[in-house]
């Protein structure tokens, strides 16, 4: 019995300090099982003909298949939360005009959106002339990736 303790305290251990070194709730559910089951060699339970051992193995894989089913929706609802839109998301979709001429090679080019001037890439790597109406495809970094809008005639 002594060397079943010293198992389910070292699985405690090894569970505990795997779910403390990963991001994810990975092993919390193996670590209430093995609790369950040193509970059990302490106790020296025995259900029918399994004996202590096979109680406590037992023991160990309800509780963990317990837990795991009761709390890990719980825990992807409470994980997976959707990410909060931030003030750089808001410009993607949205129409800019071409306030400094967009060249990839000579890496210049401004775009005016959402009442704030912008660096601004070419995305297809096409130069765009100042004036022209883009539309912006997505954000590198701190520049805008954009092309022309279908609307592209110059903007005064």
């Amino acid at each position: 019995m002594d060397f079943m303790i010293w198992l389910w305290l070292g699985a405690i251990v090894l569970f505990g300090v795997a779910e403390l070194i990963t991001e994810g709730m990975v092993s919390i559910w193996f670590l209430a099982g093995a609790a369950a089951a040193l509970f059990s060699c302490i106790a020296n339970l025995s259900l029918g003909g399994l004996g202590t051992t096979g109680t406590q193995v037992l023991v160990f894989a309800v509780v963990s298949a317990a837990a795991l089913a009761a709390s890990r929706p719980l825990v992807r609802r409470f994980m997976n939360r959707p990410g909060v839109p931030t003030n750089l998301d808001r410009v993607i979709g949205m129409s800019a005009r071409v306030t400094e001429d967009v060249d990839n090679e000579r890496a210049s080019g401004a775009v005016y959106v959402d009442g704030k001037t912008w660096t601004a890439r070419s995305a297809d790597g096409s130069v765009i002339p100042a004036g022209t109406q883009v539309d912006v495809q997505r954000i590198e970094g701190v520049k805008l990736l954009v092309h022309l809008s279908e609307r592209t005639e110059a903007v005064k």
